[in-house]
């Protein structure tokens, strides 16, 4: 049980910016329809208003949903390049110049603990195989790993994209289930705020910070982005 639960806390946390950023995005889009129709007063009638409010709202979500999952995907595939092109360029340094391979390998073993006649037999035996001496250097002394591939990028994609729909088609709810008006924008704020809420703590889940600040702060900017779009409605149905 424990080890299940280990499992699902390192998949969150590995995956956690993409959900974040993916959930939070798709919950403030999609209220930002509602709330912009609430503030214009689109209604109508009320059947006109759900329909619009729907239309507008899926349309929006499945355009950004995409719009984001791509994003994440060129995003992750040129910091994966950017990563590769700089183990690429050290990696040849190294490879040019054996003994400071060698020194940088006895530096890393002695920063472990061993003694420093200790690590320079140990270095030397390491040098037997140099790519993986090369690989171990840069991976210890200079957080280079290796790079994402594409499959990696695309993985995040995907995350960011379902995170995006999951979250973002819940304000949306209250209008799939019938409601109408000033009842339904009603019901989507309040269930904006519980989708904020659940953000928060699967953030708060993932990184062990404190509940109220992991709260607060998704709160907070889902708060924000909403009242601005209200905003902008009420300032069109004025003008």
């Amino acid at each position: 049980m424990e080890e299940n639960t280990s499992t699902a806390i390192a998949r969150v946390r590995e995956f956690l910016r993409q959900i974040t950023y993916g959930g939070n995005d798709g919950i403030v889009t999609t209220f930002a329809v509602v709330a912009g129709f609430a503030g214009a007063e689109a209604e109508g009638t009320a059947q006109v208003g759900v329909i619009a409010v729907l239309l507008f709202g899926l349309a929006n979500l499945i355009a950004d949903a995409t719009s984001m999952g791509l994003g994440e995907f060129l995003s992750s595939r040129a910091e994966a390049d950017a990563l590769e092109a700089r183990r690429r360029e050290r990696a040849g340094a190294l490879q040019a110049s054996p003994e400071t391979l060698h020194r940088l390998l006895v530096d890393i073993l002695q920063e472990r603990g061993f003694a420093a006649g200790r690590a320079r037999v140990l270095a030397g035996e390491m040098l037997e195989n140099a790519d993986f001496a090369i690989d171990f250097v840069l991976r210890e002394k200079f957080g280079l790993s290796d790079g994402e591939d594409v499959r990696g990028a695309l993985v995040n994609g995907l995350f960011t994209f379902f995170s995006f729909i999951a979250f973002g088609v819940i304000p949306l709810v209250p209008f799939l289930l019938g409601l109408t008006g000033g009842e339904g924008a009603r019901a989507s704020a309040i269930a904006t705020f519980a989708a904020l809420a659940v953000l928060g703590v699967l953030r708060w889940y993932a990184t062990r910070i404190s509940l109220p600040r992991a709260l607060g702060e998704t709160l907070l900017v889902g708060g924000i982005c909403a009242v601005v779009a209200f905003g902008v409605g009420m300032a069109v149905s004025g003008a």
